[in-house]
């Protein structure tokens, strides 16, 4: 449905850009979905349409229209997976590195929504709408490992609540830079949009949510460390953000690393090792592993050395 929104420019925000003012006065858009809203003639300051280079000034009234969402439907792909297990009610799918959980901008096709609407047909919850199915939580396209998907929309609600009472287990393992003092600790930290940079997330008091992550050494190889992850909360690139917080960003991550990132990884040394749930129907507590990928073993023989 579309909405309008309106901002008065405070005196200390005169002289910004329109487009980075509004960037930093509503969390939920990037700056480039901003520029196309400017562009696309949805941006008024004072009953005028402008330019996203408009300097703004004290007091003036700025109207946004967001127009109404255009629905893109998924289409059914076959392309192989990896189920480790399934009944009618649910699977839980070993998911590659390198692919994208649903479709978004830029990634339409070749995700795991479209395998799953291929492999299970019409049997997918509905909850999260058209365009991600089944889905109840997410993993980063370049985090591989173990995701859960509803196959009905009982079964996505008593999952998702499992979810948000934290009774719902994920462990992961990755690998860090520089090796960590402690054999294990927390990180509890809230987490949200980066008031700095839109696209990242951050450790950020602004329009976050909390976060808990705990982890434990697991072997220690002088410039890295090999680490297992529990999550008590589930936020966006919430491993990669917090250990990244506390000096230690995971191996091959481009964008909470450093600036020389290990291209060979393709992406962050994090994999979704294991899952633990209550069946929604049988009330039955069931667990599954997923052995550590070729990707990651090999990076592993690489710093033993």
């Amino acid at each position: 449905m579309s909405r309008q929104i309106s901002i008065t420019v405070l005196q200390e925000q005169a002289g910004l850009r329109i487009d980075r003012l509004i960037a930093d006065s509503l969390s939920d858009f990037t700056r480039s979905g901003i520029s196309k809203l400017i562009e696309g003639g949805n941006v008024s300051v004072n009953g005028k349409t402008v330019s996203k280079n408009y300097k703004c000034r004290a007091q003036d009234n700025i109207t946004v229209n967001v127009p109404d969402a255009v629905a893109l439907e998924a289409q059914p792909e076959n392309i192989p997976l990896d189920i480790v297990y399934e009944d009618n009610d649910l699977l839980v799918v070993n998911k590659p590195k390198g692919m994208v959980v649903h479709p978004a901008a830029g990634n339409y096709s070749s995700t795991l929504v479209n395998a799953l609407l291929y492999h299970c047909k019409d049997s997918l919850s509905g909850i999260n709408g058209v365009i991600r199915p089944g889905i109840v939580h997410r993993i980063d396209k370049d985090t591989s490992g173990l995701l859960i998907v509803a196959k009905n929309d009982a079964a996505h609600i008593a999952l998702a609540q499992q979810i948000k009472e934290h009774s719902f287990h994920r462990a992961y393992r990755a690998v860090v830079y520089g090796n960590i003092k402690e054999d294990s600790g927390t990180v509890h930290q809230p987490i949200g949009r980066s008031p700095k940079d839109r696209k990242k997330m951050a450790v950020t008091d602004k329009n976050s949510k909390d976060a808990v992550t705990h982890y434990q050494v697991l072997q220690r190889f002088g410039d890295f460390t090999y680490i297992r992850c529990v999550l008590e909360t589930g936020r966006t690139h919430q491993i990669r953000v917090h250990m990244a917080y506390i000096g230690h960003p995971l191996a091959g991550d481009a964008v909470y690393g450093p600036k020389k990132v290990i291209t060979n990884l393709n992406g962050q040394c994090l994999h979704a090792g294991e899952i633990g749930f209550v069946h929604p129907k049988t009330n039955e507590y069931m667990e599954f592993n997923s052995p550590l990928p070729d990707y990651f073993t090999a990076f592993l023989k690489r710093i033993e050395k």
